[in-house]
Parts: C-alpha cells; sequence; structure tokens
C-alpha cells in the first residue's frame, strides 16, 4: 500500500515566516540603516562573515544580514554562532535566560501528492520551496566553550586611504574587462565589460574597490557565469532587484575582504523596499543570489574559478549622463 502523505507546516506558517524576515528588513530600510552595510565603526564585532562555532562553516544568504542585525542590535563581540544542541556537543552549554536569533534553512522538498501525480502522468514532480527555523546563540551567550573557538581576523581596512593589496589581487584575478574613465560607474552586459572612474576620482581611495566590487556583483549574473535577468531598465522592478542582489554581493565581497561595506547605490532605497513589499520572498532570493555572486567571484581569489589575469584599461566609450561616481 501507499504510504501516506507526510505532514508538513502549513504554507501560512511558511508565507509567516517568509513575512517576518521581509518586515523586519523593510523596516531597516525604512529608518535609513541598511542591513548589510552595518555600522561597523560603533559595533563590537570585528567585520566578517558570520560563522557556526561548531562546524565552521559560514552562514549564506539572508542568514548572514540576519546575524550581522542582531551583532549590531545586541553589541555582541564576536561573529561566532551555535546551537544549543551544538553548544553540549562540544561541552559547553548556553546561559540559562538567553535569548537565541532564529535563522532559516531553505531548500525544496517533492510532496508525496505530486510525486504520484507527476509519475501517472509521466511529468517531473513540482518542488516547492521552503524555509525551516532554526535558533542559533553567539558563542558569548555561552560557557565553558573550547579555546579554539576563537574571534574572527580583527579589521584589516581602518583607514579608508588604503588601497588594499587583497582587492586589487581579486579585482585582477577575476579576468573582468575594467575600463577606467568618465565620471560613472556601471556594468554593460551586452559588450561583458565593467566602466568606472578613475581612483583619484574618489575622495577615500578605497570607495573605488567597493565600487568595483559592487559593479562585479553585475559582472557575475552574465549568461556565461551564474545567469540572472540582466535585462531590467532603469526604474522597473527587475532592475531594482538586480541592484539589490549587486548592492549585497558587493558587501558580502567586502566584507570577507575586511572592508567596511557602504551603500554604492543609495538612491534605489525606495524602490527595495517597494519590490520588498510586493513580494514578501524577494528578500530570501536576493540575499541567496547575492551570496552565491560572492562564492563566485572570491573563489577567484583561490584559484578556484577560471579566469584571464584582469586588465585596468582607460576607456573613453560613451557613456550615459553624467552624475557622482558611484
Amino acid at each position: 500500500m501507499p504510504r501516506p502523505a507526510p505532514v508538513h507546516k502549513s504554507f501560512t506558517d511558511r508565507n509567516s515566516l517568509y513575512q517576518e524576515i521581509t518586515d523586519k528588513i523593510i523596516a531597516e530600510l525604512e529608518q535609513g540603516r541598511v542591513p548589510w552595510m552595518q555600522p561597523w565603526a560603533n559595533a563590537a564585532a570585528p567585520l566578517g562573515t558570520p560563522r557556526n562555532a561548531a562546524t565552521q562553516r559560514l552562514y549564506t544568504g539572508i542568514n548572514i544580514l540576519i546575524l550581522w542585525m542582531a551583532c549590531t542590535e545586541r553589541g555582541f563581540t564576536g561573529q561566532n554562532w551555535l546551537t544549543f544542541r551544538q553548544a553540549l556537543k562540544i561541552g559547553a552549554h548556553v546561559r540559562k535566560g538567553e535569548k537565541g536569533t532564529t535563522v532559516v534553512y531553505a531548500d525544496r522538498f517533492v510532496p508525496y501528492r505530486e510525486r504520484t501525480r507527476a509519475a501517472e502522468a509521466g511529468d517531473e514532480p513540482e518542488a516547492i520551496p521552503f524555509l525551516k527555523r532554526f535558533t542559533v546563540f553567539n558563542a558569548e551567550q555561552c560557557e565553558d566553550l573550547p579555546a579554539n573557538i576563537e574571534a574572527p581576523p580583527s579589521l584589516l581596512a581602518q583607514h579608508e586611504n588604503l588601497v588594499l593589496p587583497q582587492a586589487e589581487a581579486l579585482i585582477r584575478a577575476t579576468g573582468a574587462d575594467i575600463r577606467i574613465g568618465g565620471n560613472r560607474a556601471f556594468y554593460v552586459p551586452s559588450a561583458d565589460y565593467i566602466q568606472v572612474p578613475a581612483s583619484s576620482s574618489y575622495f577615500e581611495p578605497i570607495n573605488w574597490h567597493r565600487t568595483v566590487c559592487h559593479e562585479l556583483g553585475h559582472w557575475s549574473g552574465a549568461e556565461h557565469r551564474l545567469h540572472r535577468d540582466l535585462s531590467g531598465g532603469f526604474g522597473s522592478a527587475s532592475y531594482a532587484r538586480e541592484e539589490l542582489v549587486a548592492e549585497m554581493a558587493g558587501a558580502f565581497v567586502c566584507a570577507a575582504l575586511s572592508i567596511v561595506p557602504t551603500v554604492r547605490h543609495s538612491h534605489s532605497l525606495a524602490n527595495w523596499v517597494d519590490v520588498l513589499r510586493e513580494d514578501n520572498r524577494a528578500i530570501i532570493r536576493a540575499a541567496s543570489a547575492a551570496s552565491k555572486a560572492a562564492d563566485y567571484l572570491l573563489a577567484f581569489r583561490d584559484g578556484d574559478t577560471t579566469g584571464n589575469s584582469g586588465e585596468l584599461t582607460t576607456s573613453s566609450s560613451p557613456e550615459p549622463s553624467s552624475s557622482e561616481p558611484d
């Protein structure tokens, strides 16, 4: 006899989790606080990507934003996290009364009825995306932790006038066609090149690196790379979604390079809020795409992705109307 269909959480419960996360991000944006650009100068935790203290795996996607916000709001001085059970397994324990932070696990499943329908019709079964909640605790909320659980490395880019060799090396390793000139920064999908102003155009040279990391976020979405939709025109919802991905991808790359992330397109804040209000899963998808883009770019740092040595060339090609370098 066929097994009965497994019992899953209702779609209402799943949508509630999507909405909780979306409402939190919207509230931050409406207050002028961008979750992927936390005020690291005032934060107790060093810059970096949140890490699971038990497995040493880095958190990805929306969980990076959730844990960055938790560090800032609650004044944690480290970015190591673990579940209640993981703490027990390594001989530690969460202090009584401590409140955890909810992170999520995203995956897909095929319901029993869908598998049955597909088998009878000869179709491919359609998977349904879902989120699962987990509660994690910062290492500071635990006691008796092993001595080998240490804080992430200290911030390297403390002075805004630094030209950082680790950023220069990554930019060149991507093999991206980067053309120097003009007074605007942009990526041209049809010709697959990035245009950026000269570093001398920026008050702080480090902002040149931030800008290039943002544009590399767009570059990663080309059809022959991560194949995202780059067709949206300025002001469209599709354009806003891609800008959201590139903003977060640039921030994730900067954090990995110990560069404090900043907003490169603050004029898009209202558009991002509109996108999130219309679709409570948009921020989850955007953060996931941004995390994949950051991983793709950072792989060049370790030689894991094929690419030619990047060339920075002076360009006199025409560009859109002038504005401040972004």
